[in-house]
């Protein structure tokens, strides 16, 4: 559904583009979320032991920015998995106000096991797109987070 604002053609076309883009992303995280094999995480708890596995140990801080969340949700989201024993915190010896998080046997082999299954639903979910489409949906999502200018 366009919109149905009655501004000028500029105007018109970004919030076109933004109601598609926001729908579709939406659209596409609701598919994610049933077909997913989270084994009771939630995204973002999956998202954390996604970039533990790939990226190692890393302070509360980078891991809120790799995934563009707050400093309080990421601290409330790794309070979690390390109920669960999926995460553990370290204090840095050498500063003290920086904690690494780092994950345990059994979170490594929970996300281990897990992301190949989110990897297939992803590759499925973009098969509707052909390999060029998939690069230049990449390149202006790119270009829109980072508002670059050409």
């Amino acid at each position: 559904m366009p919109t149905h604002f009655k501004g000028n053609f500029e105007q018109v076309l970004a919030l076109d583009t933004f109601i598609k883009f926001t729908r579709a992303t939406d659209a596409l995280e609701a598919r994610m979320i049933r077909r997913s094999h989270f084994e009771d995480l939630t995204i973002t708890q999956f998202g954390v032991l996604e970039t533990l596995l790939h990226l190692g140990p890393l302070s509360q801080s980078e891991i809120c920015g790799k995934l563009l969340k707050s400093g309080g949700n990421v601290t409330l989201v790794i309070d979690n998995l390390e109920k669960r024993s999926l995460v553990r915190r370290q204090t840095k010896a050498s500063d003290r106000r920086v904690t690494t998080v780092s994950l345990t046997e059994k979170g490594e082999e929970l996300i281990q096991k897990i992301f190949p299954e989110q990897v297939e639903a992803v590759v499925e979910e973009f098969s509707v797109l052909t390999q060029e489409e998939q690069k230049t949906l990449g390149a202006l999502c790119k270009k829109l987070g980072k508002q670059i200018k050409e």
